[in-house]
């Protein structure tokens, strides 16, 4: 017969599965609606506010708010991504929840650019061939594309917290992903990040805005790849060699590349 405690135990366990799972539900749906957002504030389209436009306060504090916003969206970015300061962030929270507060954060801190970002007004190029501009547009919609199926590639679900909070619900313990060399990651280690170059370079009209866009966040993701690779070589004795046979970013059809694509590395896809 079951005692009073252990029945207690029990609902208070399932009370805890369920907030953990609804807390990542809400969580990935808050990236996803910030993810589409982010199609037509990129492209300039669809949406109320977009990298592009004329210049509404002064140029000095326009810059300095972009740069803050960008700043704040790159810190966060990189400083919960770390190894370090998930050790330390999961002696606060539920484990099951450490990637979903981060993909929240994340589409947070996005959003704050949504909301406050500041077009700068002026042209850097302006593509007027109607193939030209197909052409721009098709990189555009190609880069979203990359970006998205990169996701899946590597377990869509483990990427944003799903698959943590479900095990956690079904009070079943997480166990660590195979991390796979797929047919898009045998000829370039990152295409997720090159889906995102392609999304910020690809257009038809540069403004001076979309252009500093461009620069920083350009810049965050090779900064980006020399941490997440440093942290995967300690992780994973064979990201050496994958290292040194794949390509970082220019994709490569090579058959040495190719090869690699039936080794396997254990581990949480970074």
């Amino acid at each position: 017969m079951q005692s009073i405690s252990e029945s207690a135990t029990q609902s208070h366990s399932s009370t805890t599965g369920l907030a953990i799972l609804t807390y990542g539900v809400i969580s990935y749906l808050v990236f996803f609606a910030s993810f589409l957002y982010a199609i037509g504030f990129i492209g300039g389209f669809g949406v109320p506010t977009t990298l592009d436009g004329p210049r509404e306060i002064g140029l000095t504090s326009a810059l300095l708010s972009n740069l803050g916003l960008l700043t704040l969206f790159a810190l966060q970015h990189s400083i919960m991504a770390r190894p370090a300061f998930k050790r330390w962030w999961t002696n606060i929270i539920h484990p099951a929840v450490e990637r979903s507060t981060y993909v929240l954060l994340s589409s947070l801190a996005l959003i704050a650019v949504f909301i406050w970002w500041q077009p700068l007004g002026g042209s850097i190029w302006q593509i007027e061939n109607p193939i030209a501009r197909t052409a721009m547009y098709t990189g555009f919609a190609c880069g979203w594309v990359i970006v998205l199926w990169s996701t899946f590639l590597i377990n869509h679900f483990d990427l944003f917290g799903l698959r943590q909070v479900w095990l956690a619900f079904k009070e079943q313990p997480y166990s660590e992903l195979k991390f796979v060399m797929p047919w898009l990651y045998s000829i370039i280690r990152h295409p997720l990040y090159f889906g995102w170059l392609m999304v910020f370079w690809f257009t038809p009209e540069m403004s001076a805005a979309h252009l500093l866009f461009a620069l920083i966040t350009s810049a965050y993701i090779f900064i980006g790849i020399y941490l997440e690779e440093r942290d995967l070589r300690a992780a994973h004795p064979g990201y050496a060699q994958y290292q040194s046979e794949v390509p970082m970013i220019v994709p490569s059809i090579s058959k040495r590349a190719k090869s690699f694509s039936s080794e396997k590395i254990t581990g949480e896809p970074a």
